[in-house]
């Protein structure tokens, strides 16, 4: 098999994340990293026993890699993704896919024009059992769906002393709530059902108007171990939390909200899907348990076994039952399938592209206009 060689832009947690897992596919080599500074880069490549580091610029001109993960600030994703594209490189790129629709739609249109692989990180897709759902789903197991509802809550930004670049919109964008975490929602959501969301009522919240910015940079997640001298305070105008109803398809209906300050929940993504026969339900913090819900006869929950699963959720189960398959797997296995396109370019994409995150722009203006509207709004 022909080895992949590969960039990674961004050293934070998902690039972390990316090297690690991209790495476990055996043919795709990660030879080459950029930061948001030399020595961030320097430091990264030696931990990662990357071969070398340079700036964005130079690694997406280099005519040695084929492909870059652009794992930066949501600010960087434009620039980054259409520059890589522009130079004739595949790329795979963090959610949401850029700041605004406009952006979204040059680089689909890019990326077409180029025939690149391209694909939006929307890696919860990937856990065994929520592909296995969607295939009941597609049975019609569970009759015609009615109803959804869930949320995704996190607890690392309750306290003002919790800060993160996400926080800042110049860098995140104007959503940071919805867009960081109701975009995986909402993209889940339809994955399942087969239905588009075709209209929505949002409103959006935040919780600490001040905030207290530390004095160095820090990675996601790692805000708890700081020091009050370590901060100074500044105004904050993004969302800590988010509630939304929408419209799914022509009949159902359904509700979610999104959290950074529900206190207990490190990652707790849950959804609900329910039918005219029956009901299924899955949390991303027991990702190997799907509950389905009777009417007429007991409920159950079903464990995750590859050998008991439809055969298209199967193919996303690699180990035997009884061996857990979490997050660092969805993402290997979107890895997966993204470099079996770039090696067969010819073969119909089947995972998330920008063509998929420019949807989720769409949806994210029409839950920020919702929100400014106080109305109901069709994206």
């Amino acid at each position: 098999m022909k080895r992949i060689q590969t960039a990674m832009l961004g050293t934070g947690f998902m690039g972390t994340v990316h090297t690690e897992n991209v790495r476990r596919l055996g043919y795709v080599d990660v030879v080459a990293v950029a930061g948001s500074s030399p020595e961030k880069a320097a430091k990264f490549a030696k931990e990662h026993s990357i071969e070398r580091s340079g700036s964005w610029q130079e690694l997406c001109q280099d005519p040695t890699i084929d492909a870059v993960h652009i794992c930066t600030p949501n600010v960087l994703h434009y620039p980054q993704a259409k520059f890589a594209l522009e130079h004739g490189k595949h790329v795979l790129c963090e959610k949401p896919l850029t700041m605004n629709v406009a952006e979204a739609k040059t680089l689909v249109a890019l990326a077409e024009k180029k025939g690149l692989a391209n694909c939006i990180q929307h890696n919860l897709r990937n856990y065994p059992l929520v592909q296995n759902a969607k295939e009941m789903i597609l049975a019609g197991e569970i009759g015609e769906v009615l109803a959804v509802q869930g949320t995704y809550s996190q607890d690392w930004l309750l306290y003002d002393t919790d800060y993160n670049w996400r926080i800042e919109k110049e860098h995140n964008g104007v959503l940071r709530a919805m867009g960081d975490i109701g975009s995986h929602w909402m993209d889940q959501i339809q994955f399942l059902t087969g239905l588009k969301i075709t209209e929505l009522c949002a409103d959006l919240t935040t919780v600490h108007a001040l905030r207290k910015k530390p004095k160095m940079s820090v990675q996601t997640f790692a805000g708890k171990k700081l020091k009050p001298s370590d901060y100074e305070e500044v105004p904050i105008d993004t969302d800590d939390f988010g509630m939304v109803m929408l419209k799914l398809g022509d009949r159902a209906k359904g509700c979610f909200t999104v959290s950074q300050i529900s206190a207990g929940n490190k990652n707790s993504f849950r959804w609900e899907v329910y039918g005219t026969k029956g009901g299924l339900s899955w949390n991303q913090e027991r990702p190997d348990e799907l509950w389905i819900g009777h009417r007429n006869s007991p409920n159950q929950i079903i464990v995750k076994d590859g050998s008991l699963m439809k055969p298209a959720a199967a193919a996303y189960a690699d180990l035997p039952g009884g061996h857990s398959e979490g997050y660092d797997d969805s993402h290997k296995q979107m890895f997966k399938h993204f470099y079996a396109h770039v090696l067969n370019p010819k073969a119909k994409p089947d995972y998330p592209t920008f063509a998929d995150g420019l949807h989720g722009m769409i949806l994210l203006a029409a839950v920020l206009k919702s929100h400014q509207k106080r109305a109901w709004v069709k994206p």
